[in-house]
């Protein structure tokens, strides 16, 4: 039916609403009259600027394909493009902008076609190129031993601790070509279960990956590998870091309630099992609890927010880091995440002012580093100050070089462009965060 068809305008409001935003609200964030948006949500102005999309999907807290699903040309039929995995998206809403210009429209229609066509969709070719080996494995099972790699309960854990140190050294086109190895070096340890908690931990790092490289279609895969291996091996807090995987790839996709719900469930099912030490339970509780908080800002239930990230800071605080613990933990861990929370609540002021008391030096790898000066950078972004979101950027780079090619980062890059008169460097670090220059 007509009415219910998915829309540019439909989409927007849709998710603007979820955030409890008026119109002047969004308007105002991303440096448009309200007239504009209510046009847009009505679909009387189409959308053809990149620029423009990408400003309103990071206001959004949406990704850039999430809204180029949506666009299509005033009469004309959707047109679908067939991913690689076989799957048809819908490419709707490409019709003419007033001011706009054919050569925006092919531009925008590339895009589309980059997004949905790609090998990885949702990747960059750079990122799809990153991601192949681990593709290979997961659909293919075309991954060895590493070579004068033990296959030994020493050499496995060895294996599990190395991969843990590249994420946190956000070594992440490191970590991409050596997981599939290390992955198949702990399927061949005997017996099963032995093997198991270790693959479930590696298939957990590897969810991580996938991500910071912005690839939701494997992380799905990775996660649901991670949770049924780590059920098999029966380590607790591998189960508790597999479910928080699990809950994330579907926030990824869209399934925001489902995703708070089984991040939460999964905080008291750990806390209450005693197989772990309670230092370690404390802790993956309030990692949990953290997810969650982010997730139901992500829906814009903000008392849900609020709440589940004070539990998640009651709980660190109970509960000090833990050298068992799968994932970074600890009071520092939530602060980060009460900033995101902040952040997708729209209350970029309250975000600067706690990520004041945050001291970056402090934060235990340069990976959370890195995540903190992008934060702060989205924040000032939203704040409407480029400039210090320019500086927040460049020390995430500083922190954590890989960091800057996530999707996020550059949606912030090409905003800035447009200020590159009063931002010396802009332009060189948009082509370094792998956007394209002209």
């Amino acid at each position: 039916m007509a009415g219910s068809e998915l829309t540019l305008g439909k989409t927007i409001a849709k998710a603007r609403r979820r955030k409890g935003w008026p119109q002047r609200d969004l308007a105002a964030m991303i440096g448009r009259s309200e007239s504009w948006v209510s046009q847009v949500e009505r679909d009387v102005i189409p959308v053809n600027s990149l620029d423009t999309l990408r400003q309103i999907s990071d206001v959004l807290g949406m990704s850039l394909a999430e809204l180029l699903a949506a666009v299509r040309p005033p009469g004309r039929s959707p047109v679908s493009a067939r991913c690689r995995s076989g799957s048809t998206r819908v490419v709707h809403n490409l019709g003419p902008e007033e001011g706009d210009d054919p050569v925006r429209r092919r531009e925008l229609l590339a895009a589309a076609a980059v997004v949905f066509a790609s090998p990885l969709a949702g990747a960059t070719p750079a990122e799809a190129s990153t991601l192949a080996p681990l593709e290979d494995l997961l659909l293919y099972g075309t991954a060895t031993v590493p070579k004068n790699s033990e296959v030994s309960p020493a050499g496995v854990a060895a294996a599990v601790k190395t991969s843990r140190q590249d994420f946190r050294a956000a070594r992440y086109d490191t970590l991409a070509r050596t997981l599939p190895g290390r992955i198949a070096q702990a399927q061949a340890l005997e017996p099963v279960e032995l093997s198991a908690t270790a693959v479930a931990d590696l298939y957990n790092i590897a969810t991580r990956l996938c991500i910071k490289l912005g690839e939701d279609g494997l992380m799905a895969i990775t996660s649901d590998r991670a949770l049924n291996s780590a059920r098999v091996g029966g380590d607790a807090l591998t189960i508790a870091e597999a479910h928080r995987m699990v809950s994330s790839a579907w926030r990824r996709q869209g399934h925001l309630a489902r995703a708070t719900d089984i991040a939460v469930r999964a905080a008291q099912d750990v806390r209450a099992d005693r197989r772990a030490p309670e230092a370690a339970r404390l802790s993956a509780n309030s990692s949990l609890l953290a997810t969650a908080a982010y997730t139901a800002a992500k829906m814009g239930d903000r008392p849900t927010a609020h709440a589940l990230i004070g539990e998640a800071a009651e709980a660190a605080k109970a509960g000090p880091t833990s050298p068992a613990a799968r994932t970074d933990t600890g009071t520092q861990q939530v602060l980060l995440h009460q900033l995101s929370v902040h952040y997708l609540l729209g209350d970029a002021g309250q975000a600067i002012d706690l990520a004041k008391t945050i001291d970056p030096a402090a934060l235990p790898t340069a990976e959370r580093q890195g995540r903190f000066f992008t934060d702060v950078a989205r924040c000032f972004d939203q704040w409407g100050k480029p400039e210090q979101c320019y500086r927040a950027l460049l020390a995430a780079e500083r922190a954590a070089p890989q960091e800057i090619r996530r999707g996020a980062i550059k949606n912030l890059a090409s905003g800035l462009l447009r200020h590159d008169r009063s931002l010396p460097g802009v332009r060189a670090f948009a082509g370094r965060a792998g956007v394209t220059v002209d």
